[in-house]
């Protein structure tokens, strides 16, 4: 599912605060070796306006350098995982399902947002995997933490890639999620279908590029590549 879905365990009567940290990275995205995520720019005042099942909409009043002040609207949301899962054969399993936000069937690999309490991020994603496409990895790495939209809203995504699958029977919540079917693409492929347009998710398309590098990579040591 997309980092927005609301339908999913520990979702329910809960205020969203902003995205808890995956241990993953330092510093956090955007910030380089060391460097101050906001230097020179303050925050002074943020009122939350909305209060979701999945985000909060605040409106902030915030000073640039220049002594200049401004105000915004940010979504906060508390983060996601996305699993570019990859079988022993070369294929990346997709899942089409229906997204209402763009009234249409996206192409995409799984993933969820991080909505269960003190949950690593590694695990959330080990069951989101499970959950939608009905795949265990018996190996899963963190590929890259990635802000989706950062020009409005905080979210930010663990992109892993996973092997050594297994099948376990899916555990899929929610209305659409019911009528997700499963795809297994073979990575050679891939391109073709971005170039077409059958694929246009985002993080899909980045955490396959990610997971094409790092599968090269370990081919090249092993004298595969």
């Amino acid at each position: 599912m997309p980092s927005a879905d609301s339908d999913g365990p520990g979702r329910a009567g809960r205020s969203l605060a902003p995205p808890p940290s995956t241990g993953t990275q330092s510093p956090p995205p955007g910030t380089g070796a060391g460097g101050d995520a906001a230097a020179g720019f303050r925050k002074v005042a943020e009122e939350t306006l909305f209060e979701g099942v999945v985000f909060n909409v605040s409106h902030g009043t915030f000073v640039a350098p220049d002594g200049t002040s401004f105000e915004r609207y940010v979504v906060r949301h508390p983060g996601a995982v996305a699993v570019v899962a990859v079988t022993g054969e070369g294929s990346v399993v997709l899942l089409r399902q229906y997204r209402p936000s763009v009234d249409r069937w996206i192409l995409e690999i799984p993933a969820g947002t991080r909505d269960v309490d003190d949950e690593p991020a590694v695990e959330t994603a080990r069951r989101e995997l499970a959950e939608e496409a009905g795949y265990e990895a018996g190996q899963m790495e963190l590929l890259a933490e990635i802000l989706n939209t950062p020009g409005f809203c905080d979210e930010a995504t663990g992109i892993y890639l996973a092997t050594g699958l297994t099948a376990v029977p899916p555990r899929r919540h929610g209305v659409e999620e019911q009528q997700i079917s499963v795809e297994e693409i073979d990575l050679d492929r891939f391109d073709d279908l971005v170039d077409d347009g059958s694929i246009t998710d985002a993080q899909t398309i980045v955490g396959v590029a990610l997971a094409r590098r790092r599968l090269a990579a370990r081919d090249a040591r092993s004298g595969r590549g």
